[in-house]
């Protein structure tokens, strides 16, 4: 039977640079909201030698998530899944980040770890926005509501990001509460499913030279003052990046965040 690679995000940036890294034995299926642009993804795979399909999906619907997971099953053993698909303070607004970013990563990580086996691996992405925001905004009491009341986690999320009346600082609060979370809910993960042999890692991209990492470059600037090269990060670098920790033989990571961002968070110790 063959093997299958799932990547939400997979139709531009740094998802379909990850397809791009992955074996060519695998089957490569990439996921999004647009099928335009998964299209044009899956031909660029094929151009390279790939087997791959386009699905589209929108993560913070569970139904989405369910039909895309039982189409992956469909073609073979799910062996790797990359979960790249977020959206940033300048596409969206609190709300809709909380159910993409947070919510559609539970979706995800649930019903795909159901259809997968031993061996297999789970990569969800945050950013290392979840680092910048104060540990006490971060309530695990809150975060568990995920899983058992999303309105209330949902509504205790969005009262923090309440207390910021600039729209976007607002937008700002809740994307780093919601990649805060994927960390947490990733580790979380890895400990859950161990026992069944799916591995979970998450990893944390700095600001990246993507078209949503373009869109928040005016505000996130500053963010390159601290990094080790004073650049964005490549698409193809976060790629790379994704590939490593979703392959198989990296079997002993699991339950970290790896945070890949040019040194930007260490950075601040250093940089004045």
């Amino acid at each position: 039977m063959k093997t299958v690679c799932v990547i939400t995000g997979g139709g531009s940036g740094m998802g379909l640079a990850a397809a791009k890294c992955m074996p060519k034995e695998k089957i490569i299926i990439v996921t999004g909201r647009t099928l335009s642009k998964l299209e044009k993804a899956v031909q660029e795979l094929k151009d390279l030698g790939y087997e791959a399909y386009a699905k589209t999906c929108d993560t913070s619907c569970r139904s989405d998530v369910i039909a895309l997971a039982e189409y992956a099953a469909s073609l073979g053993e799910i062996k790797n899944v990359i979960h790249s698909a977020g959206m940033s303070p300048a596409m969206a607004k609190a709300e809709q980040l909380m159910r993409v970013n947070a919510l559609g990563t539970v979706y995800v990580n649930q019903e795909f770890s159901k259809r997968m086996g031993r061996g297999s691996v789970i990569v969800d992405v945050s950013s290392n926005s979840a680092y910048m925001l104060p540990e006490f905004l971060a309530s695990k009491k809150t975060f568990a509501l995920a899983e058992t009341d999303e309105e209330l986690f949902l509504k205790k999320s969005l009262k923090l990001s309440a207390m910021l009346k600039d729209p976007y600082k607002s937008s700002g609060l809740a994307y780093g509460l919601s990649k805060k979370f994927v960390i947490w809910y990733a580790a979380k993960c890895a400990f859950e499913y161990g026992e069944k042999g799916i591995r979970v890692v998450s990893l944390s991209p700095g600001l990246i030279a993507t078209d949503m990492g373009k869109l928040e470059a005016e505000e996130g600037g500053s963010l390159l003052k601290t990094t080790a090269e004073k650049r964005m990060g490549k698409p193809e670098e976060l790629g790379y990046a994704l590939a490593t920790l979703a392959d198989e033989r990296n079997g002993y990571l699991a339950g970290v965040d790896i945070l890949c961002d040019g040194g930007s968070v260490n950075g601040k110790k250093f940089i004045g």
